[in-house]
């Protein structure tokens, strides 16, 4: 009937077994208010307006909001569903007056980083994030890998620690390829992101933080020392040997707990 933008990553979940497991992690209750961020053809949609209390969904493609009005009057009609056609990363969160909500969608690849940041670091944080994403991603995110069972440490990534100083990710379930139309490359999973809040920042400047992970990170392949130019490099090898930590160590090397350390070194 519709025919997949791939401009908009558009990839449509054909699973039964997989909504209800989304359904499922998402723990919904009757009160429960759910932000759907890309509804499609509104098969996870229909699950979420059975589970929850209302749910308010995105949609960015005009020819899936028309097909959605007709396929939800009714609930539209209530007041159950809200349909509004924009582009979730072009929204105000405030705007939209959610109180502990929940996000729950299947979102196109291309925009996992911004949307997770863009809510997590908003001041209307969501109490839940649920989301179909990049098994890859899932995996760096997590620190997860089923598939190897290598000791070595897990590499991090500015988009795994911008979620671990909020949250809590866990990853639930691979999905594969073939429960997706069109098909994509690669495999997806079902990512949870829990506990949500701001508790990490009590104590530490979020502005300074994160302006001292983007300079660590902004050269991979380079050393950290060779990254961070907020001192001196005689005195950023003195703290980090001071820490136990490698001089010849990369950004991605350090645990969230490494990172802490570091930054009270730094700043305090």
């Amino acid at each position: 009937m519709f025919k997949a933008k791939k401009s908009l990553g558009q990839n449509f979940l054909n699973s039964s077994e997989i909504l209800d497991k989304i359904i499922e992690t998402a723990s919904l209750q009757k009160e429960d208010i759910v932000l759907e961020v890309g509804p499609g053809k509104g098969s996870l949609t229909e699950k979420l307006l059975e589970k929850s209390g209302s749910v308010i969904a995105i949609e960015k493609d005009n020819r899936l909001i028309e097909f959605l009005q007709e396929k939800f009057a009714e609930e539209l009609k209530s007041g159950k569903l809200t349909l509004i056609h924009n582009d979730i990363l072009d929204i105000d969160i405030e705007t939209l007056n959610l109180n502990n909500y929940k996000i729950v969608a299947n979102i196109p690849y291309y925009i996992t980083g911004k949307l997770i940041r863009k809510f997590l670091s908003s001041d209307f944080q969501p109490s839940q994030m649920i989301l179909m994403l990049q098994k890859e991603v899932a995996q760096r995110i997590t620190s997860t890998d089923k598939t190897k069972k290598s000791k070595k440490k897990p590499k991090e990534s500015i988009l795994s620690l911008s979620i671990k100083v909020y949250a809590n990710p866990k990853y639930i379930k691979t999905i594969p390829a073939k429960y997706f139309s069109p098909q994509p490359k690669v495999d997806s999973a079902i990512l949870l992101i829990d506990n949500i809040s701001t508790k990490y920042f009590e104590k530490i400047n979020e502005e300074k933080f994160f302006n001292l992970i983007h300079q660590a990170f902004s050269s991979k392949r380079k050393m950290l020392l060779n990254n961070i130019s907020l001192i001196p490099k005689k005195e950023l090898i003195k703290i980090l040997e001071d820490l136990n930590i490698s001089t010849k160590i990369r950004a991605e090397d350090l645990s969230l707990e490494d990172w802490q350390n570091l930054y009270n070194k730094l700043f305090n």
